[in-house]
């Protein structure tokens, strides 16, 4: 069997999946096919998946292929994890939206940076579909692990081809052990729930501790006690306050996908703490992927040498990949929360969109559970985000300039804090920026830059309200130094 992964150059995460499936005895003679356009990149995460092939003496082997087309050849699952543009196609997304007042804390789901990443992303899925369609297994299946996550996955659908396309996300879990630890669970499967929405605004609907049904008010009074969530999680236990339900994302990507918690500059830091950039702090993840790329890339060779630990020492992430292919295969069942298009799975949302919610993978393929309703808050929510992301596919796959321009305009924070003139701009100046991964808007860059040479709404040069700066990283060895001996106190 042949698991093909598109933009395998992030080591970490390609590393993290690999091994989660050689955990399962039936999947240790998969070929693993990586393919990414950075060569560097791609050679690290070979070396080191090689080494932990070869050390645990599995059956498994690593291939490479710079071209796409070689990889995908006959594979029967294809990963993407890719992120056009890299981080310096991020870093206008975060620098220029601030220039016209726009704070993120990621901006990659919605939010003037999260429509930018799709228009980059988009024709590129598409370019995915189109080779796995001509190279790949009949029926092969496209694990989408790429944000915008609902925005690629419908693209696949809708417009790519690929049936069985399935968008992962691992918020639903990451909320679920959240939920576990301030219930008091000795163990996170003591509690069991039902989590549906769409991605990254998706709502724990109903939860069981030991079989008790837990209603809202007993979940709010256990985060508000806990004495870390309780200042990490602040805008999500509001909302949980007021809607009745607890979301899935955390603290700074729930904040920037809402309208209320980061449009006054001067009340963004009453919502968030800055312990953690995924707490809320502006450009945060920007800044930890920053962080990341740089500690990797010098620290490299001591990746290498620790590579080839056992494999029994491996605990098996909560990611869904290794699970949904392992049932595929096996027949052994797997319950989980997935992208897929509504089409009656959630009442009250719109049929066309892509919702996050449970379903089950066996031999048969994937089974959705359908009929589900949302809260009415909750769903209000949603759809605002849902008519957000429809216009962005539609604009990303046909070039469609007003389109862009109506949903960011349209985008619930973006349109709490600019008016049209700024939003007409700013898609402009991010035009321009990323001229060279938005080949669909090729005519429409020069008038673009033609607009602003002429001059029109002032911007403001400013670094956000929670701006923190890049570690070194000497000064990421030392705070990892640090932690560890906290840890060990």
């Amino acid at each position: 069997m042949k698991v093909a992964v598109i933009g395998a150059g992030s080591v970490g995460f390609t590393r993290k999946l690999v091994r989660d499936m050689l955990k399962v005895p039936e999947l240790q003679d998969t070929e693993f096919a990586l393919h990414d356009i950075n060569a560097d990149n791609l050679d690290m995460v070979a070396q080191i998946l090689r080494r932990d092939i070869e050390a645990n003496r599995l059956p498994a082997r690593v291939t490479t292929a710079a071209d796409r087309r070689r990889a995908l050849a006959g594979a029967r699952y294809v990963i993407s994890c890719v992120r056009i543009g890299g981080l310096r196609a991020f870093a206008s997304d975060i620098e220029i939206p601030l220039k016209y007042g726009v704070d993120q804390c990621v901006g990659d789901t919605i939010c003037a940076g999260g429509i930018l990443y799709g228009q980059r992303n988009i024709p590129q899925i598409l370019d995915f579909c189109r080779d796995i369609r001509a190279e790949a297994e009949e029926g092969a299946w496209f694990l989408n692990y790429a944000n915008p996550m609902a925005m690629n996955t419908w693209a696949a659908i809708e417009h790519g081809g690929v049936a069985n396309t399935i968008g992962l996300c691992h918020g639903v879990q990451h909320g679920w052990h959240q939920i576990a630890e301030v219930l008091g669970a000795e163990d996170p499967h003591e509690v069991d729930y039902i989590c549906t929405g769409i991605n990254h605004q998706t709502w724990y609907i109903d939860i069981r501790f030991r079989g008790r049904k837990i209603e809202a008010a007993e979940l709010l009074e256990a985060f508000e006690r806990h004495p870390r969530y309780s200042q990490e999680e602040k805008v999500r236990i509001d909302v949980l306050r007021r809607f009745g339900c607890y979301s899935t994302e955390s603290n700074g990507h729930l904040s920037e996908y809402l309208p209320w918690y980061r449009k006054r500059p001067d009340e963004i830091n009453r919502w968030i703490d800055l312990s953690n950039w995924i707490n809320g702090e502006t450009g945060g993840y920007l800044r930890h992927c920053t962080e990341q790329r740089n500690w990797f890339e010098t620290d490299f060779p001591r990746w290498l040498a620790e590579a080839g630990a056992p494999l029994s020492e491996y605990r098996r992430s909560d990611e869904h990949g290794s699970y949904i292919i392992e049932a595929l295969e096996t027949g052994r069942v797997y319950r989980g929360h997935f992208n897929r298009r509504n089409e009656g799975l959630i009442t009250n949302l719109p049929q066309d969109c892509i919702v996050e919610t449970p379903g089950f993978v066996d031999r048969f393929g994937l089974n959705m559970a359908a009929g589900l309703e949302l809260p009415l808050g909750c769903a209000a929510t949603c759809t605002t985000s849902v008519n957000v992301q429809r216009m962005a596919v539609k604009a990303a796959v046909t070039g469609d300039l007003d389109l862009l321009r109506l949903a960011v305009l349209h985008d619930p924070l973006v349109g709490a804090v600019c008016n049209p003139d700024e939003v007409w701009q700013m898609v402009d100046e991010l035009l321009v920026a990323q001229a060279e991964w938005l080949p669909q808007f090729a005519n429409a860059v020069d008038g673009a830059k033609q607009r602003l040479a002429r001059g029109g709404v002032a911007t403001r040069d400013w670094g956000g309200a929670a701006r923190l700066s890049v570690r070194s990283v000497d000064q990421l060895r030392e705070a990892r130094s640090t932690a560890k001996a906290d840890a060990a106190q």
